[in-house]
């Protein structure tokens, strides 16, 4: 992934989602300059190829994330409104997400629901626990390691622009 290609990417998103502001008598605004945060779903380049697959159909309007690992990183957990740009495997970009809804509950208290917005696997509930409790294990940022009752930030968003 380059700069200049994110850039790219999110000078022709920006237009064709109409999310850049007119430019007005004070000049150019901060939000029209800078690029939404670039990443990719999953751990490794296979994951992030199969997911984002699965956004770009429309089976994926979700996702979770260990609350531990914003923690840790002293990050902000995402906000309804926020714009990303995600990666494939090769870190180029494909789609400009937007946050719709936002929850933290234990990892316990994931649903059906959720589970099946995910996309994953049979989207089901059991399918989704298996997957995110090795996952949150194996690629934990945090050293607490896994609790059924870890908090889990679950994400909802829509495809503003796909490449």
């Amino acid at each position: 992934m380059t700069a200049e290609e994110i850039d790219a990417f999110w000078s022709v998103a920006r237009n064709q989602t109409r999310t850049n502001p007119v430019p007005g008598y004070l000049g150019t605004y901060s939000g029209e300059a800078l690029a939404p945060p670039a990443w990719a779903f999953g751990a490794t380049p296979e994951q992030a190829d199969e997911l984002i697959g699965l956004v770009l159909d429309g089976t994926k309007t979700a996702t979770a994330s260990a609350q531990w690992d914003y923690d840790h990183e002293s990050e902000s957990i995402p906000r309804v409104g926020d714009l990303a740009i995600v990666l494939d495997g090769s870190e180029h970009p494909r789609a400009l997400i937007e946050v719709t809804h936002v929850d933290v509950v234990p990892f316990d208290d994931v649903d059906e629901q959720h589970a099946h917005l995910e996309g994953e696997g049979d989207r089901s509930l059991g399918h989704w626990r298996t997957v995110h409790e090795r996952f949150f294990t194996d690629h934990a940022a945090h050293a607490r390691g896994f609790s059924p009752t870890m908090p889990v930030v679950l994400e909802q968003f829509r495809v503003l622009y796909p490449r």
